[in-house]
């Protein structure tokens, strides 16, 4: 309940700010695509409760409950234990996100997150549901494999969450803030060079919340070459309008473009 009440206040706050003061030329059928976007989320949240019988919070807590795992054989204090599982979580994602790049069969299932030729809240939930059930089979093996405190798991989904709605969010941040902000988390500005159409932007700025991890692997950019608001974004291949239906998306790993992106 706490992951779905953020899920929509982060929502409903990114959408009111979008429309209130837009970074780039807003989507005219921005209504069409929220339906195509959402309803992915959707598609995914049902296949992943249907083939995963176990939250990782609540493998979190069990394992805990029998003392298995490496935190619990380090005795650390509660709030460092919850502190280092949210890092090395969010660590996990960027290089996570960074295969998902570097692997062709795994980019046919990523490039439908950057398919989107525009870029807003809706774009940072969508994701391909088979994407979404390789994430969450990582994502348990590694609470296998760590055990941390249950409330970092919480944390850390429900910031991995709201990050990727705010960092692709199209709304207006003054610049001196956002240089603020990006000390600690991923801003719009930051992500949305990920979202180029240019190969060597999009293989730039990985993270998902925090921006360190860039930093230190050398996969940090700060502006794009052509500026945010004359930037393409999207994927050459699948930049008809019939590639935002629900069906359409969900096929995107599966069709074979005469040309293919290059990345």
């Amino acid at each position: 309940m706490l992951r779905l009440g953020a899920f929509m206040l982060t929502a409903v706050l990114m959408a009111a700010l979008e429309i209130a003061r837009p970074r780039r030329r807003p989507d005219p059928d921005r209504m069409g695509r929220w339906v195509g976007n959402l309803g992915v989320v959707a598609v995914s949240t049902a296949l992943a409760r249907l083939v995963f019988p176990v939250v990782p919070m609540a493998l979190a807590a069990s394992l805990r409950g029998l003392g298995l795992g490496i935190f619990p054989a380090l005795d650390l204090p509660l709030a460092a234990e919850i502190v280092l599982g949210i890092l090395i979580l969010d660590l996990a994602m960027y290089g996570q996100h960074r295969l998902f790049h570097a692997w062709r069969p795994l980019w046919r299932l990523h490039r439908m997150h950057h398919a989107d030729t525009f870029f807003d809240f809706s774009t940072g939930v969508r994701f391909h549901p088979l994407e979404i059930l390789i994430s969450m089979a990582f994502k348990l093996a590694l609470v296998t494999l760590l055990a941390p405190p249950p409330l970092a798991v919480l944390a850390f989904e429900i910031i991995l969450n709201s990050a990727a709605m705010f960092n692709h969010a199209n709304f207006f941040l003054p610049l001196p803030l956002d240089r603020i902000l990006r000390l600690a988390l991923v801003t719009p500005d930051m992500h949305r060079i990920h979202h180029s159409t240019d190969g060597r932007e999009m293989n730039r700025n990985f993270g998902f919340s925090f921006p360190w991890w860039d930093r230190i692997f050398s996969s940090y950019q700060d502006q794009p070459a052509k500026g945010h608001e004359n930037m393409p974004l999207g994927l050459n291949i699948f930049r008809d309008t019939r590639c935002r239906s629900l069906l359409q998306m969900l096929a995107m790993p599966f069709v074979n473009p005469k040309s293919e992106q290059k990345r």
